[in-house]
């Protein structure tokens, strides 16, 4: 057998660092009423972000209807448009994954 084929192969891996967050599309926050603050409480006691990850990310998927101050770790730039447009304000807060050590 190869010699490159009997070693183990280990090396790298990505997935330590990466920052997984729960999507939550801009349609679905039509559920809160106008003037609203949202954030990661609010939506997982409704039920839009269930399941373990390092945040929430607001996508631009639908349209949003009412203004609305919407507190996330991540708004992708189609979502921040829309939300502003409307009046609303979009609110980045920090992730909750521990920093790394030096």
């Amino acid at each position: 057998m190869p010699l490159i084929r009997r070693i183990p192969k280990r090396g790298f891996n990505n997935t330590r660092h990466t920052i997984r967050y729960i999507p939550v599309n801009l349609e679905v926050l039509n559920h809160f009423e106008e003037g609203a603050r949202v954030d990661e409480v609010a939506l997982r006691a409704v039920g839009f972000a269930n399941g373990r990850a390092d945040g929430i990310k607001i996508l631009g998927d639908g349209e949003l209807k009412k203004k609305l101050t919407i507190s996330a770790h991540a708004f992708s730039a189609s979502a921040r448009a829309k939300i502003e447009k409307l009046g609303g304000t979009c609110e980045v807060i920090g992730t909750s994954k521990p920093a790394a050590k030096a």
